[in-house]
This record gives structure tokens, sequence and C-alpha cells, in this order.
């Protein structure tokens, strides 16, 4: 008897959210945010369902904020659950998945964004012709200092890129993001670095904040709406400044605008 071939498995975007989604009375759209789960450094079995539901209230909160530009949000679903060097499985998936949103939508403007090795596959992937800006919450990088060789810049170019760091981060060291953004900044001026100070890999002390920076960021970026004073202060200033901008300087500014900045 023939041996029956096992089928490729392949990336595929999640639902639809947004002012693309199920039951949506506007469907034209004209941006798409992809965001990339967190991954394990190695697997080849199928993807975490809990980085798939991390991914999922970054997701909503930009479908909602940007449903009244046209904007649209996916959650990637990878084929596998490791980045597995080099392979970098994410990096491809996140490719293939922006080929679908320019099959499906036509010429959009793409942000990609994910937290810890979804945020470095999100800076991988940034070349993609559709892709105008990466976000990169806690991503976890390489470290050549350690042998690894440095992930590269130059797909920035062209791009708005924005990385959060938590300074208390343990899982992925916040001195390799800045390190990055130094490298990235080089070729790119339109690269931003927020640290936020006594937090760690997970984001969840300042939550809402970086929520609502990264709402704003991607806002900004896709439709060319307004940035708030600090992102814009972060973009202009000269590294090391823009780089280490203290997420404190934007809670400052939300909290004189009385949350006016970012619909809940």
């Amino acid at each position: 008897m023939a041996q029956q071939a096992v089928p490729e498995r392949c990336a595929r975007l999640g639902r639809a959210m947004g002012c693309g989604g199920p039951g949506a009375a506007d469907r034209t759209v004209h941006g798409v945010v992809l965001l990339l789960p967190g991954a394990a450094r190695e697997g080849m079995g199928r993807p975490s369902p809990l980085a798939l539901a991390a991914a999922r209230p970054l997701a909503r909160r930009l479908a909602r904020a940007g449903r009244a530009h046209g904007l649209v949000a996916h959650v990637v679903h990878y084929r596998y659950r490791g980045w597995n060097e080099p392979a970098a499985h994410p990096v491809t998936d996140a490719l293939r998945a922006a080929d679908e949103v320019v099959r499906r939508y036509g010429d959009v403007p793409v942000c990609l964004a994910g937290p810890g090795l979804g945020g470095r596959a999100a800076l991988r992937a940034a070349g993609h012709p559709a892709v105008n800006s990466a976000l990169a919450l806690a991503p976890r990088l390489p470290d050549p200092s350690a042998g690894d060789d440095p992930d590269p810049v130059k797909q920035l170019v062209g791009r708005r890129v924005l990385v959060v760091h938590g300074t208390q981060d343990v899982r992925a060291d916040p001195e390799l993001s800045f390190r990055y953004a130094q490298r990235a900044k080089k070729v790119n001026p339109d690269v931003c670095r927020f640290e936020v100070h006594a937090d760690g890999h997970g984001l969840r002390q300042y939550r809402s904040e970086v929520l609502a920076l990264a709402t704003d960021f991607v806002l900004g970026a896709l439709f060319g709406r307004a940035v708030s004073r600090p992102l814009a202060d972060a973009v202009a200033a000269p590294p090391p400044l823009g780089l280490r901008m203290p997420l404190a300087a934007f809670k400052k500014f939300l909290l004189s605008r009385r949350g006016q900045l970012i619909p809940r």
C-alpha cells in the first residue's frame, strides 16, 4: 500500500477583527496590523494556544481604536511552536501572512507587531514591500557577545519602528534591544524605543499605558494620524535619548489628556 503524503502545514491569518470583521457595516480596509505571537526557541509541534490567546487583547484594542480609519487586525497562526534557528519559522510565516494580506485586501499598508520572539519576527520581516511599520514588545534578540549572529537592520529602512521593553525583563535582555535600536537608528531615523521602568517581560505592570502607546504608534504609522508628543519626541531625539524614552513621559501625557487620546 502506498504511503500517504503528510500535507505541509501552512501559516494562516486568524479571524478578522475591525472594519473587515464579521458583521461590520463598513468592510473597506485601509490598513492591516498582523499580530505575531510569541514563540518557543525550539519546537516543531503546533503553536501554543496560550501564545495565540496572549496576542488577541492587543489585536482587539487596535481593531477597536482603528475601526473608523478602516483598520483590520489578524493574529497570525504559525506552522510551528518554535523559532528553530536557523530556520526562523515565524519570520517566514510573517512574510507569507503579509502576502496573504495583499491577496485579500490589495495595496494597503501593513504593520507587524508582536511580543518576545514575535517582536523579533516583526523586525526581521519588516522588509516585505507591503509593510510600513513594526512594533516589537520586549523582543527576544540574539546576543552577539555570546557568539550569536546579530539580526540585520537594513530591512527597516523606510519603516516606522517602535520598540518597548521593561527594564527588569529577565527573559529578554533589554540592553540587547537597546543595542539593536542603536544600529537600526543609524540606517533609519524613524526608530524609537521606550523603556518601562521596573516592569518585566510581560509588561503587565503598566499594561494599559503600553497598549495606549502601541495604539498611538500603529494608527500614526498606518494612517498618517498625528501621534502623541512623547512619541514624536522619541523619534526626533538623537540617540540615546530617543532610544531610552521613559514610558512615564507617555503616561504623563495621557493623564494630561484625561484618557482622551486613545479610546478604550
